[in-house]
């Protein structure tokens, strides 16, 4: 289980026109964990909206910046793409090595689904495989991290296979928007590698916007979905994900900064769905919530809080004081607007919104 990330600091790796590239200094940890922030991320991340084609082509930006950045470090010299079907199909990794120069010897695809028993979900199974084994070689993924579950059965699949014909990987790059219990699962993922291979070089682990953390119960509302939903509590954000949620009315309190990957791009009106039942749940109980108690548990952390504190919440210590003032103050004076709005201003509005934006992707069979 996900331990608390303590004594952490974020840092800046990396700073480009497009996106720029956080490290997350944690001497105790074995892999490499970056944040990498963008303009079309952060509209991706706060914006359900969001949906289709363009869903994907947000991300690009962000990994080619990346991909460019380790491919002059020296971190790739042969690639295999690993896709995860279906979600693992956002991340646009085959364009992106293709932009950078960065040639991919062979794709490798694994379909891994959840198997049930009535409506009991009982374990994993994997479905659909096409595996190439390149020795000595970088596995690029990209793939949704809530619980970890399906990133361990596949992983441990591709191990199988590779130890069956003599090969070794020489790490893994992996491109998530995903919570904080990646780490420990990349962690233990690791140390048994490394038991095979003592030359694996481990994950380098690339988070879009933020590490973030999964409801581990209802909520203040009981409307939030425990180890699917996520929020700030014990995270670690790119700075300007942050003022960009908070700059936005509303953003903060959306269901999910992700909803269903696979849903979202190729199933619009089960993504439709999902999203309305949310706010429309939210709506339903809305002058019975804490307004409060909630703006705090978006949060992670009650308020009010000194800016030392605060430092020590958002892991900021060795960013840039200027910045973070500025963050701190915004914050102060978003929690400060709050007091004079409800809840249910904010779900009757997104409800409208939500609508007029992504109703024209759905027939009205499907709503």
């Amino acid at each position: 289980m996900f331990k608390k990330l303590e004594g952490v600091d974020l840092v800046p790796e990396y700073k480009h026109e497009k996106a720029n590239l956080y490290a997350l200094d944690a001497p105790n940890l074995l892999n490499k964990y970056y944040v990498v922030t963008s303009a079309s991320t952060r509209r991706l991340l706060n914006s359900p909206e969001v949906v289709g084609f363009e869903n994907y082509d947000c991300m690009v930006n962000p990994t080619k910046v990346v991909l460019d950045y380790f491919n002059k470090q020296g971190l790739i010299e042969q690639a295999n793409i690993l896709t995860i079907l279906r979600g693992g199909l956002n991340y646009p990794l085959e364009e992106s090595c293709f932009r950078v120069g960065i040639p991919v010897n062979d794709m490798s695809f694994l379909s891994c689904e959840r198997v049930f028993e009535g409506e009991l979900i009982t374990g994993l199974d994997i479905k659909y495989k096409k595996l190439s084994i390149i020795n000595k070689g970088t596995l690029i993924i990209g793939d949704i991290i809530a619980t970890g579950d399906t990133l361990v059965k596949c992983l441990k699949y591709v191990v199988k296979e590779y130890r069956s014909q003599g090969a070794a990987l020489r790490n893994i790059v992996f491109f998530t928007v995903g919570g904080n219990m990646g780490i420990t699962v990349l962690e233990n993922l690791t140390e048994e590698l490394r038991e095979y291979w003592p030359e694996f070089e481990g994950f380098y682990c690339v988070y879009h916007e933020g590490i973030f953390s999964t409801y581990k119960e209802k909520g203040v509302t009981g409307v939030n979905l425990p180890f699917v939903d996520f929020y700030w509590k014990d995270g670690v954000l790119a700075p300007e994900y942050r003022e960009r949620t908070l700059s936005d009315d509303d953003a903060l309190f959306e269901k999910c900064t992700i909803y269903d990957g696979g849903a979202r791009r190729y199933e619009i009106p089960e993504h439709y769905k999902e999203v309305l039942e949310y706010w429309e749940g939210l709506d339903a109980i809305a002058d019975q919530v804490d307004f409060a108690a909630f703006t705090d548990e978006k949060f992670g952390y009650p308020a009010p809080n000194s800016y030392e504190e605060w430092l020590e919440n958002t892991h900021y210590k060795r960013l840039d004081e200027l910045q973070t003032m500025a963050l701190y103050e915004q914050e102060l004076a978003y929690r400060e607007n709050n007091k004079k709005r409800t809840l249910k201003e904010i779900t009757t509005r997104r409800i409208a919104e939500f609508k007029a934006a992504v109703g024209p992707f759905v027939s009205e069979n499907d709503k």
